[in-house]
């Protein structure tokens, strides 16, 4: 039985980045198990069959932290990186309206102009004793009716796969731009946009490769480090128990591993289920939910049309449109296709849960079909549609999600 000091389950950012500052503070004892054949879970990229790249997760790098960036620089070199500045808008009203949305109320026809103003007047007019609810009852006191259901209720409702009221209002951080009353009739005044809000004013993405690009270059970075005997990162290896009393890993072929320290990166209600631990904690972790991801790319021939032009990702709020997002990816990196002269690409973003089922076998002709009627491509210009889905995409805040996390 092999024996480590620090066993880290899932090769994606978190794990990685675990093992590299474990490396970096002198504790070389460590393993990585990944369920994959390759390292980078949901951060990962796919080139399919027709040599176009695709990414399944995070598109958008951004951060704070010197430190990391320092690390992403080393990773592909001052050349592997292009930058951008933020072009994202949202459509709706069949037009483009920029990001965020509750800045640039200018650019919607004047009913609903009226509207989103009227209803952020009378937010701001109004004072509450409690906290909201959920987060159904914090978009309406913070937005008023107007834009609430023009875009922050059914975008919401589309990107969570759920009712708002179903969810927590606590996460918001600085991730919702938050209504300047001022501000936002001064840029109905002058018909200004006002785009320069939010931490992601500014990305950059790898020039080659995608997103996954800068997790496989880690893993690699990584694995050069191991000093001697079987490399530190193990693909392939998918887990099948944890005893947490015992301190002792199976994996599906049978392998048996010790510990000292578990860091797991998996989702918890599977690590959960695939532990000692299932007994008392399966009931707990009914109470943590999350969506699944449908990832649909759409190869194109030709080059993109003057509308999409310069644009990065575009959110859609209405049930016209079964995706929520569709990023031009081929914008981000002209290498993200075979051949940049001839060939473009869009990536569109469908959640699924419980409350809003997708039908798998349709839901890449229904993107295109959507793209099609909003003017964006047409039929000529497909190359071909890749699609995946991923189980687990993102973890929802739901209503009982912190007292499931305390347990």
């Amino acid at each position: 039985m092999t024996h480590v000091k620090v066993l880290i389950i899932g090769a994606g950012p978190t794990g990685l980045g675990a093992a590299w500052r474990l490396d970096a503070r002198g504790i070389h004892d460590w393993l990585v198990l990944e369920a994959e054949p390759v390292a980078g879970g949901l951060a990962r990229s796919i080139v399919d069959a027709h040599g176009f790249t695709w990414d399944l997760g995070g598109h958008v790098q951004f951060s704070h932290y010197d430190y990391f960036d320092r690390l992403m620089d080393d990773l592909l070199g001052p050349d592997g990186w292009l930058q951008h500045d933020r072009e994202s808008w949202v459509w709706v009203r069949d037009r483009f309206v920029p990001y965020p949305f509750q800045l640039n109320l200018h650019r919607l026809p004047q009913a609903d102009m009226a509207a989103g103003l009227s209803g952020l007047e009378s937010a701001a007019a109004a004072s509450h004793a409690q906290p909201p609810a959920h987060f159904g009852e914090w978009i309406d006191r913070t937005f008023g009716n107007g834009v609430a259901e023009i875009f922050m209720r059914p975008y919401n409702r589309k990107v969570w796969a759920r009712e708002p009221e179903l969810m927590d209002w606590r996460w918001i951080g600085d991730r919702v731009a938050l209504p300047d009353l001022n501000r936002i009739r001064e840029n109905v005044r002058l018909q200004r946009d006002d785009v320069s809000w939010g931490p992601n004013n500014r990305f950059r993405f790898p020039r080659r490769g995608g997103t996954g690009a800068v997790w496989q270059a880690l893993a690699t970075r990584l694995d050069e480090a191991t000093t001697a005997g079987a490399p530190r990162i193990r693909l392939g290896m998918r887990l099948r128990f944890v005893d947490t009393s015992a301190h002792r890993v199976t994996t599906a072929d049978g392998h048996e591993l010790s510990y000292d320290t578990l860091i797991s990166t998996m989702p918890l209600d599977r690590l959960v289920a695939a532990s000692d631990l299932a007994r008392d904690l399966r009931r707990v972790c009914q109470d943590l939910e999350y969506s699944s991801t449908h990832v649909i790319g759409v190869g194109l021939h030709g080059v993109p049309p003057a509308a999409l032009d310069g644009k990065g990702w575009m959110y859609f709020p209405e049930d016209v449109f079964p995706f929520y997002r569709v990023t031009h990816f081929s914008h981000y990196s002209p290498h993200n296709v075979p051949d940049p002269s001839t060939q473009w690409s869009l990536m569109a973003e469908v959640s699924e849960s419980a409350h809003r089922p997708v039908d798998a076998g349709a839901v890449a002709g229904d993107t295109v079909a959507a793209l099609q009627a909003a003017g964006f491509i047409h039929d000529r210009q497909v190359h071909h549609t890749w699609h995946q889905r991923l189980p687990y995409g993102y973890p929802i805040p739901s209503l009982r999600r912190d007292r499931a996390l305390d347990v």
